[in-house]
């Protein structure tokens, strides 16, 4: 068993700590407010700061929103970079922007440490029932070092390539992601002002071509209005713009990806920056003047 540091228990990374605590690892974390109290009970412990934890730990691991806070808490004031051990395993599990990914690991490199990029698809849903996506972006020996921790928290691990491959796989997954909730959304707005029963439309698509895990889960939130996150549309937001940056610095078009992200800001102005990124269905409704199910 490990001794793992885990930086980083929001919505995902709890249910995410839990798993490797459950698993029989012994898991610290950085103080930050009061620890979750079924974490508690499992025996994590908190400690003053990132450089405190990485002295302590054989493995760290981070989920932090994105790339500044990935940089913040490997290498800036106390930060983990300070307190790597040789040998240490580094994983980040946020997604954050691809060319920064490889930067980070050069740096820990440097400082002795392995480095692996690994984030992760599944939604809260996933990491509760330790079923993600992982898309990982190392070494041979890094994914290699990395993997039964991975396999103890996601159901599929998939060695992408080097340094930053993980990162650009999960750019890529958030754009398809956007596209098919704003897909869903317009085909069922569209069925329910054209007068159809809109839960019936979407039990006949979901025994078709155009069934999707997102029509099954996302398509039941639209229904049920239940815009909870989930995973929060600002979140969302920031992995767009990584798309769309990187597609700036690729000479590449990306429209889809570009129009979903302006249906999202639409929902942020309307203070909904927190919302599901289902919500973007309360985007499209405000432009047709229709409610779905109304």
């Amino acid at each position: 068993m490990s001794k793992i540091g885990f930086i980083g228990l929001g919505i995902m990374g709890r249910p995410m700590a839990g798993h490797l605590l459950d698993a029989g690892h012994e898991l610290i974390t950085v103080k930050r407010g009061t620890l979750d109290a079924t974490l508690a009970e499992k025996g994590m412990r908190e400690l003053d700061s990132p450089r405190a934890v990485a002295e302590q730990a054989e493995v760290v691991i981070t989920m932090v929103p994105d790339t500044p806070d990935v940089e913040q808490v490997l290498f800036g004031e106390d930060g983990v970079a300070e307190g790597l051990k040789p040998g240490t395993l580094v994983i980040d599990m946020s997604s954050i922007a691809p060319i920064a990914t490889q930067g980070f690991a050069k740096r820990i490199h440097e400082a002795g440490g392995e480095y692996v990029d690994a984030p992760v698809s599944g939604g809260e849903g996933g990491a509760i029932n330790a079923a993600l996506t992982i898309m990982v972006g190392a070494t041979e020996e890094g994914f290699s070092r990395a993997k039964p921790l991975l396999e103890v928290m996601g159901k599929t691990i998939t060695h992408i390539g080097g340094h930053g491959a993980g990162q650009t796989c999960k750019v890529a997954n958030q754009i398809v992601v956007a596209l098919t909730i704003e897909a869903v959304a317009e085909g069922l707005l569209f069925a329910s002002k054209a007068g159809a029963d809109v839960a019936k439309v979407r039990e006949s698509l979901l025994g078709g071509l155009a069934q999707s895990k997102i029509l099954d889960v996302h398509g039941e939130r639209m229904l049920k209005r239940t815009f909870d996150p989930g995973f929060k549309i600002k979140l969302h937001q920031k992995d767009l713009n990584l798309a769309l940056e990187g597609a700036r610095s690729l000479n590449l078009a990306l429209p889809g990806t570009a129009n979903a992200q302006q249906l999202f800001q639409a929902c942020a102005a309307h203070g909904g920056e927190e919302w599901d990124h289902a919500g973007i269905l309360r985007a499209l409704e405000s432009l047709a003047g229709h409610e779905v199910g109304s």
